[in-house]
């Protein structure tokens, strides 16, 4: 993630505990990017292949309408 979009401090690992459910999820998507190459476009297509496999209903939200700026 880019430097300017951590919270002030929030890039510290100083006392942090890890959450082994997070390192976990880290592992399964690491094997996962790495068993594409680590392709993006290969690895979305996976993605949405098991989303559709999966026999789930998935919802797609319309975009929401950006309020328009006032002069102040």
């Amino acid at each position: 993630m880019p430097r300017n979009m951590l919270s002030r401090g929030a890039g510290r690992r100083i006392g942090m505990k890890k959450d082994p459910i997070v390192e976990d999820i880290r592992k399964i998507r690491e094997a996962h990017a790495a068993k594409f190459n680590y392709d993006l476009k290969a690895i979305c297509a996976d993605l949405k292949k098991k989303e559709k496999d999966c026999g789930h209903r998935v919802v797609s939200l319309p975009p929401k309408r950006l309020l328009k700026a006032t002069g102040t």
